[in-house]
């Protein structure tokens, strides 16, 4: 799947099922509330917290999606092409960090 089709399959999503898109502002929260999730899920796998009892079941990669579609929403209704973003984006960490990292004794 590409970029432009992911953009429109949420878009179709949201004509379809979701009346309209919320708010900018609701979806920078609801994105905030889902990479808190993301956050939750890594902090018990890979950190030092424990697992709850209602948290067993949780699945990072749902909630990974849940994260990208919220942030698709965001670029649908602010017109930001994800495509063209990020190709923008991968440039300019190109030009910036091109010897940055391989040059960083810390990560070796």
């Amino acid at each position: 799947m590409t970029l432009e089709e992911a953009q429109k399959i949420v878009d179709d999503w949201i004509k379809t099922y979701g009346v309209r898109y919320y708010s900018e502002l609701t979806n920078m929260a609801i994105l905030t509330e889902e990479v808190g999730e993301v956050a939750r899920i890594i902090a018990r796998r890979y950190g030092e917290q424990s697992f709850k009892q209602t948290d067993m079941d949780a699945s990072l990669a749902d909630e990974i999606a849940d994260v990208l579609f919220v942030l698709i929403c965001i670029a649908n209704q602010t017109g930001v092409n994800l495509k063209e973003a990020f190709i923008k984006n991968i440039e300019k960490k190109t030009q910036r960090d091109k010897d940055r990292h391989r040059n960083n004794p810390k990560i070796r």
